[in-house]
């Protein structure tokens, strides 16, 4: 075992990959269930798509299943997603189904990698491109640059959707505002913020605020509540996946314009 040879093949590996990542379909901000669900149907369709996590590990909220045990729920029509990705799942009554949370999302990002989508994890955005009012592309460092507090010049990709996956925190809707304005597809224009827990509303109104709320990029999962004002859902993910789905398709349909 040569310690340089094991250096030389990472460092070639990566920067590869990251150098034919400058420049994609789709490039998707948090790697939680509704980002990789997004990157598996979006990659499952011949499209070049990369997912920056700003974390080690991806996953999002998922693993942590309910209160850190690791047991999530979905109902009848997230099952048909989780499915697809061969996760397996307990009925516990006519409308809900259990999963391991650790399996989900070992499954959704198997999928996603292995549809062709890339994922760096400990990456950042940390600004947007925006160009002729609509953004174009992202500006990333390392996570421990900021986590460091140094300061380091950042590099740019470009990408013809972006699809924010970041969660409750809405990280790219919310640099987006803070750079231009309200100019978002809200009825405030800015961001309204995440209402308290009520799973039923916050399930079925998350697909419905899966939209383009800025030209270039969607907003998916909870970061999609959190910008329309909608409740959290706690352990039930059906609606993320779906979430994620149609971000998915949204960007495809945009791709075809």
């Amino acid at each position: 075992m040569n310690e340089e040879l094991i250096s030389q093949a990472i460092l070639k590996n990566y920067y590869e990959e990251f150098l034919d990542s400058l420049n994609v379909d789709v490039a998707i901000v948090g790697a939680g269930p509704s980002g990789l669900t997004a990157a598996y149907f979006l990659a499952k369709e011949g499209k070049k798509t990369i997912v920056f996590e700003r974390h080690l590990r991806v996953g999002g909220g998922m693993p942590g299943g309910g209160m850190m045990m690791n047991q999530i729920v979905v109902q009848q029509e997230g099952k048909r997603i989780l499915d697809e990705f061969q996760v397996r799942m307990k009925k516990f009554s006519e409308e809900l189904y259990v999963a391991n949370s650790l399996e989900a999302i070992s499954a959704l990002t198997l999928g996603a990698i292995r549809a062709g989508a890339r994922i760096f994890n400990l990456v950042s955005c940390e600004d947007v491109v925006i160009r002729e009012e609509r953004v174009v592309g992202l500006v990333i460092n390392w996570s421990s640059v900021s986590w460091s507090k140094l300061h380091v010049d950042p590099l740019a990709i470009k990408a013809k959707f972006i699809i924010d996956a970041t969660g409750h925190e809405c990280d790219v809707c919310s640099i987006v505002v803070k750079k231009i304005g309200p100019k978002l597809v809200t009825p405030t224009g800015g961001i309204i913020g995440e209402g308290s827990m009520w799973a039923e509303k916050g399930e079925g109104e998350i697909v419905k605020n899966t939209k383009e709320v800025y030209p270039g990029l969607i907003v998916t999962g909870m970061a999609a509540n959190a910008v329309f004002g909608s409740p959290r859902m706690g352990a039930i993910f059906g609606g993320m996946l779906f979430s994620g789905q149609k971000a998915a398709q949204i960007a495809l349909n945009g791709l075809k314009e």
